[in-house]
C-alpha cells in the first residue's frame, strides 16, 4: 500500500535553515533507498516539517527506512550545528492511501504545500519537492511513478487551490493515522493494520435512555 508519511520539528522548530540542510536530507531520501528499497513517490520539505508519499516493498519496511532517515539526519544536524537533543516531535504519522483518485488527492496536498505557504510563486518552483524533481530525474533518481499516472494537467491541479473538504479529510487522516479511501476501504485496511481506533467516533459514548 501506499502511505503519506509526515513528522514536524521538535515543538514545531525549524529544521531546515538554509538551501544545504534541504540538499543534504534530499540525499539521505537516496542513500536511504540504496541501503533498504523503497518506492519514493512524492515528497516536500518544509522549513519545520516534511511529507512523503512511500510505498513499501513489504510489511516493517516503512518503519526501518523512516527511522533510518530520521536518526541519520539527527546526527548531522547535531554535528553540522553543535546542538543536541530532540530535533523531530518524536514518532513520524503515516495513514494509508487507497491506489484511485485518493492517491491523486494526497499527493496534490503533498506537491502543493510550498504554494499554500507562500514559499513559492508556483508549487514547481519549490526545489525541495517531489514536482521540482519531475523534470530533474537525473538529479533525483529514486523518484519512481505512483499506481495512479499524474494527469496531463496536473501543474494546474496542483497550482489550483485545493477544495477545503479534501484538505480536512487529509488532516483528519493525518492527526488519527486514519486510512483515506473510500468508506468500505477504509473499514478492510483499518481491520486488517489493527486500526479500528482512528475510525470511530471521537469522544465520550452516549447514555442509553432509561
Amino acid at each position: 500500500m501506499c502511505y503519506h508519511v509526515i513528522n514536524r520539528g521538535n515543538n514545531r522548530a525549524e529544521v531546515f535553515h538554509k538551501d544545504q540542510d534541504y540538499l543534504r536530507f534530499t540525499e539521505m531520501i537516496g542513500e536511504a533507498t540504496e541501503r533498504l528499497p523503497m518506492r519514493v513517490l512524492s515528497w516536500c520539505l518544509m522549513p519545520n516539517h516534511f511529507h512523503m508519499a512511500l510505498r513499501p516493498h513489504k510489511d516493517g519496511d516503512l518503519s526501518t527506512w523512516i527511522q533510518w532517515l530520521m536518526t541519520t539526519h539527527v546526527r548531522r544536524y547535531h554535528r553540522h550545528y553543535h546542538s543536541s537533543g530532540h530535533v523531530w516531535q518524536g514518532r513520524y504519522k503515516a495513514f494509508a492511501i487507497q491506489d484511485d483518485h485518493h492517491y491523486l488527492t494526497v499527493l496534490r496536498y503533498v506537491e502543493s504545500n510550498a504554494l499554500k505557504a507562500n514559499l513559492a510563486e508556483r508549487a514547481e518552483y519549490w526545489k525541495w519537492s517531489s514536482l521540482y524533481a519531475l523534470k530533474r530525474q537525473d538529479v533525483f533518481p529514486f523518484l519512481v511513478p505512483g499506481p495512479v499516472r499524474r494527469p496531463r494537467n496536473w501543474l494546474a491541479l496542483v497550482n489550483k487551490e485545493q477544495p477545503q473538504k479534501e484538505v480536512e479529510q487529509i488532516r483528519v487522516s493525518v492527526n488519527r493515522e486514519r486510512p483515506f479511501g473510500d468508506q468500505g476501504w477504509v473499514e478492510k485496511i483499518a481491520k486488517k493494520l489493527g486500526l479500528e481506533q482512528t475510525i470511530r467516533p471521537r469522544g465520550r459514548p452516549r447514555k442509553a435512555k432509561k
